[in-house]
């Protein structure tokens, strides 16, 4: 079933596919009973504006967890790198401004909260219990596993863990999300949904 967007969501950057973006819509929507929504990779807002339109709908709140430097990938000479998002008076990569320009655009200010630090430091002290958590940070090991050990436990029973960018075939992409998927679903805790393109939908026991 096709959804309204705020926004032409093919003029905002990003890397995520519309159907993946469609299922985490739908996510959001079902579970605003459960708890807030939380991202970890939000770059400049695509998934933000799917996950933030639905929250709007359902007077829910997404909080948008990303540090906002980019990812390997995403640093000059790599293979990502956008330069209009670079920062030429810090030397670093800035995807914020561009990130709020976006959530303005699309009306979703009030919904969706940015928090702009490392995973890791965001969730130091987290408290506030989540419906769904997605998570797309940065693709290395360490990051990946970082971005799971952080968030998976904040989410309620019954709530939904969506992995982006899962590559069982190393030779399709990086195996950091598989391998917390993987992890995940040897837990115990979470068993598989449904996996839409790169996307793993795992529900909380």
């Amino acid at each position: 079933m096709s959804i309204q967007l705020p926004v032409d969501i093919d003029t905002v950057k990003g890397f995520l596919a519309a159907s993946e973006g469609e299922a985490l819509f739908h996510l959001a929507s079902g579970c605003a009973a459960l708890g807030a929504c939380l991202e970890v990779g939000s770059y400049c807002g695509k998934s933000s504006i799917y996950l933030g339109t639905a929250c709007r709908e359902t007077d829910n709140i997404l909080f948008a967890v990303d540090h906002h430097r980019g990812s390997e990938e995403h640093q000059p000479g790599e293979e990502y790198h956008d330069p209009a998002l670079f920062d030429s008076s810090a030397h670093l990569m800035d995807s914020f401004r561009t990130f709020r320009a976006n959530m303005r655009a699309a009306e979703l200010e009030e919904c969706v909260v940015p928090v702009v630090a490392p995973s890791a430091v965001a969730a130091r002290r987290w408290n506030t219990p989540l419906g769904l958590v997605f998570i797309d940070g940065g693709h290395s090991r360490e990051a990946a596993l970082t971005d799971y050990r952080c968030w998976a436990r904040h989410i309620v029973p019954g709530g939904f863990l969506a992995i982006h960018d899962i590559f069982p075939d190393p030779a399709d992409g990086g195996q950091a999300p598989h391998e917390i998927y993987q992890l995940a679903l040897a837990s115990g805790q979470f068993e598989l949904v449904e996996m839409v393109d790169t996307l793993g939908i795992l529900r909380r026991l």
